[in-house]
């Protein structure tokens, strides 16, 4: 990969990687964690279905802050953009609109 792309690579990764720290932080997660309802609130299965909903959300931001940091350390070692599933190369369209994507579009449709 060309020095120039690679440095637009790190960059858009860099920024996905703030976005998505930020969202987590927003939601409670992270180092200063602060998730908290009202105790009072009179509807207890209402908080128990935002806490749910809310946590599935950090799940799948977690998982996509992974991908950012797996394709960071990849940048490094010149392995951004293989497919960890067949080792061939991620078609630069899904690396465009997914900089972090581990896998191409044919391993990632049999993993579902």
């Amino acid at each position: 990969m060309p020095e120039a792309s690679q440095t637009m690579v790190r960059a858009q990764l860099e920024e996905e990687r703030g976005r998505l720290q930020e969202q987590l932080r927003e939601l409670g997660h992270g180092p200063d964690a602060n998730l908290t309802f009202d105790g009072g609130f009179a509807d207890t299965s209402q908080v128990t279905a935002e806490r749910g909903e809310m946590e599935a959300l950090a799940v799948s931001l977690t998982e996509r802050l992974s991908d950012v940091h797996e394709a960071l350390k990849k940048l490094d070692t010149g392995e951004y953009g293989r497919c960890e599933g067949c080792g061939k190369p991620i078609a630069p369209a899904r690396l465009e609109a997914m900089p972090g994507a581990r896998l191409c579009m044919a391993c990632a449709s049999k993993s579902r």
